[in-house]
C-alpha cells in the first residue's frame, strides 16, 4: 500500500519541474522579447544575404510590368509584393533597402557611441576648463533640433553616403558623453581606477582595459535607443530626398517616392514602413529587456 500511495508523488514530481523550468524561461526570455530578437535576426540575415535573396537586380526595369500588384492582391508571382512606378520590384528594392538603412544606422551609431565616449572620458579625465567646453557642447547639441542641422548640412554640402553616413553618428553623441563622464568620474571615486594608475598603467589602459568593460552595459543598452532613432532619421531624411540617393535605395527613400502613388499602388510603400516600424519596435523591446537584465540597479 506505501508503494501505491508514493507512486502519484513521484509521477507529479517531473510535471512540477517542467512547469517550474518553463516559468523560469518565460520570465528570463518573455515572449514578446523572443519575437522582436527573431525579427532583428530575420532582418540581420537579409542584410547579410541580400545578393543572393533579391530576385531581381534592384535597379532592373520592366516598364510592361509597371505598377503591378502584389500577390494578395491578385498580381503575378513574378512579384510577389508588386512593382514600382518603372515597374522594379518591390522586393529586390526592400531587401537592398534593409541592408543600406541597418548599415547606415550601424554605422552611425558606432560613431556616435565612440565620439560621446571618447568625449566624456575627456570631459572626466581633464575637469575644468575641457570639461566646461565639452558640457557645453553637449548643451548646445541636445537644446538645437538635430533635424535642422542635418537639413542644413545637407543642403549646403550636398548629399553623399559618406557625408550622410557621417552626418547620422553625430546624432545623440551627447548622450554617450554625459553617460560617460558620468560612469567615469563614479569610477575615479571608487578608487580602481587610481589603484591601477599607481601601479604604473598608462591613461589609455586605464579607460580602455578598466573603466571601458565597467559601463560598457550602459552604453549597449544607450545604443538599443540610438540605433532606431537613427533609423528613423535616415528614413525622415530620405523621405525628403535629402538622404540616399538614386540609384541607391533605403527604406525612407522607398516611401519617399512610395507617396507618390499612396492611392493608385499602396504597396510601393506599405512594405518599407512596415519594415520600419517592426525593426525600430522590436530594437526598443529588446534594449528595455537588456536594460532589465544589466542595469545593477533593477535586479
Amino acid at each position: 500500500m506505501s508503494a501505491l500511495a508514493e507512486r502519484p508523488t513521484s509521477n507529479l514530481a517531473p510535471a512540477a519541474a517542467v512547469r517550474s523550468a518553463f516559468a523560469r524561461f518565460i520570465e528570463a526570455w518573455p515572449p514578446l522579447t523572443l519575437a522582436a530578437l527573431a525579427w532583428i535576426v530575420l532582418m540581420v540575415a537579409i542584410a547579410l544575404g541580400a545578393d543572393r535573396l533579391a530576385p531581381y537586380s534592384f535597379t532592373a526595369l520592366d516598364l510592361r510590368a509597371r505598377l503591378a500588384p502584389p500577390v494578395f492582391m491578385g498580381g503575378a508571382w513574378a512579384h510577389p509584393l508588386g512593382s514600382d512606378e518603372l515597374g522594379r520590384d518591390v522586393v529586390s528594392r526592400l531587401v537592398m533597402s534593409i541592408r543600406m538603412s541597418l548599415l547606415i544606422a550601424l554605422f552611425g551609431t558606432m560613431i556616435a557611441a565612440a565620439l560621446g565616449t571618447l568625449m566624456g572620458f575627456l570631459a572626466a579625465h581633464f575637469r575644468r576648463g575641457v570639461e566646461a567646453v565639452i558640457l557645453m557642447l553637449v548643451d548646445f547639441q541636445a537644446s538645437m533640433p538635430f533635424l535642422i542641422i542635418a537639413l542644413a548640412v545637407l543642403a549646403f554640402f550636398g548629399s553623399n553616403l559618406v557625408l550622410f553616413v557621417a552626418l547620422m553618428g553625430f546624432n545623440s553623441w551627447e548622450r554617450y558623453a554625459r553617460i560617460a563622464r558620468g560612469l567615469t568620474i563614479a569610477a575615479n571615486e571608487q578608487g580602481y581606477a587610481g589603484a591601477v594608475r599607481q601601479l604604473g598603467a598608462t591613461n589609455l589602459r586605464v579607460y580602455g582595459v578598466h573603466v571601458l568593460p565597467n559601463i560598457a552595459s550602459t552604453l549597449i543598452v544607450s545604443m538599443t535607443i540610438t540605433f532606431p532613432e537613427t533609423i528613423l532619421l535616415e528614413s525622415g531624411l530620405s523621405f525628403l530626398g535629402l538622404g540616399v540617393q538614386p540609384p541607391l535605395t533605403s527604406l525612407g527613400n522607398m516611401v519617399g517616392y512610395g507617396r507618390e502613388y499612396l492611392t493608385r499602388a499602396p504597396w510601393i510603400m506599405l512594405s518599407p514602413s512596415a519594415v520600419i516600424v517592426l525593426t525600430t519596435l522590436s530594437i526598443s523591446i529588446v534594449g528595455d529587456w537588456l536594460r532589465d537584465r544589466l542595469d545593477p540597479t533593477l535586479r
